[in-house]
């Protein structure tokens, strides 16, 4: 029995997509344990007091982070025959979250068993009028690991703001280009502060992305070349 890995996105008439069209500066991050859908949100503040109200009363918690907002729903939505959550355990596949809506589509991505499981999973959403587009479908060649989601706070949690704004600088400035289009006493004198100063946070940074990334390359290094190359989206 071999596991593959399949991205694929959906369209269909529901609350959530028909949001992500009306506010297109909305992306939807969704958790959901069977009870409760845990949503994270995305979008320009002035979209997102519409977006609450369209929301009504299925929040049960509202919490906010700067631009993010978090809600919990009184009642999750997968146990409704038209969530593709719903079809997706009815027919043997593995979720892998968080589900994605942006722009009027849903992004998901499963752990199938077989090839029959997941031809007769799209089959069912086709028969409920739910477009589907399948995105990617590789062997996993026995590495689930390496196919979870590398979120951003894996990635930057541990970095300060000061140390963020020196990476986004150097990187607009076009310290990383090749040729290099700018050095650290260039872009420090351009912002005004001292050059080590801006040297230190920038070094900070990218010491801690490489302390970040290190096992996720060292898991990835594991595969076969082959398999590397089909998990290349052309």
């Amino acid at each position: 029995m071999g596991l593959f890995e399949v991205s694929f996105k959906v369209r269909h008439d529901c609350l959530f997509d028909n949001l992500s069209r009306k506010f297109p500066s909305m992306k939807m991050f969704i958790w959901c344990n069977s009870r409760h859908d845990i949503i994270e949100i995305i979008s320009e503040p002035l979209d997102y007091k519409n977006i609450r109200k369209e929301l009504g009363n299925k929040i049960m918690a509202e919490l906010t982070d700067r631009e993010k907002v978090h809600l919990v729903t009184k009642k999750c939505s997968c146990l409704q025959d038209y969530s593709v959550t719903y079809n997706i355990e009815k027919f043997n596949l593995l979720q892998i979250y968080p589900d994605v809506i942006q722009n009027g589509w849903e992004f998901y991505r499963v752990i199938a068993f077989n090839h029959d499981d997941i031809k007769r999973f799209f089959d069912s959403l086709e028969k409920k009028d739910i477009e589907v587009e399948v995105l990617r479908k590789v062997p996993l060649d026995g590495f689930i690991a390496s196919s979870l989601t590398l979120t951003a706070d894996a990635l930057f949690s541990d970095l300060t703001e000061k140390q963020i704004n020196a990476l986004l600088e150097a990187y607009s400035h076009g310290y990383y280009a090749l040729p290099r289009k700018a050095d650290v006493k260039t872009i420090a004198n351009k912002k005004r502060v001292p050059r080590t100063t801006f040297e230190e946070h920038l070094r900070k940074a990218e010491n801690k992305l490489i302390t970040s990334l290190v096992p996720y390359i060292q898991l990835f290094k594991k595969a076969s070349s082959e398999k590397r190359e089909r998990l290349k989206i052309k």
